[in-house]
């Protein structure tokens, strides 16, 4: 597989689950706390799970705008995808992740916003380095 990177990005990360992670470019600087239910502290702090919940969820939307011209649709402004990513043991070992989208799409028809889905999860960029070793549930509300 070939990939003509046209954007790149880097991050550096400290102490790991109870760390600090930062951008190359300074625009992020965040402390990183385990949860409870993985046998941390909680408290303040995010997780890895919650920065790839929020990066999936802002790329579906961008890939949902980017096949939209193409079905002669339009996302409305008003879209949001809700991302639910889980953390857990697999049953071959190790662990792994689930991730559920939950899509809304207001005043949309069905069956367009239906099409305009499948369409966005076929060339979203998290979608396919997901696809085949991730379980991702998509849901149009």
């Amino acid at each position: 597989m070939s990939v003509d990177v046209k954007y790149r990005t880097t991050a550096t990360t400290t102490g790991g689950r109870d760390g600090q992670a930062t951008l190359q470019d300074g625009t992020l600087n965040i402390k990183l706390a385990t949860p409870k239910e993985l046998g941390g502290a909680g408290g303040s702090g995010n997780n890895p799970e919650q920065l790839f919940a929020a990066g999936y969820a802002a790329c579906f939307i961008g890939a949902m705008k980017a096949v939209a011209p193409a079905q002669k649709l339009r996302v409305p402004t008003d879209a949001s995808v809700t991302a639910t990513v889980g953390l857990g043991p697999r049953d071959e070992g190790g662990f792994g992740i689930t991730a559920d989208l939950n899509v809304s799409l207001p005043g949309m028809d069905r069956a367009d916003a239906q099409r305009l889905v499948a369409a966005a999860h076929q060339i979203c960029p998290y979608s396919n380095a997901t696809r085949g070793n991730v379980e991702v549930g998509l849901t149009l509300t």
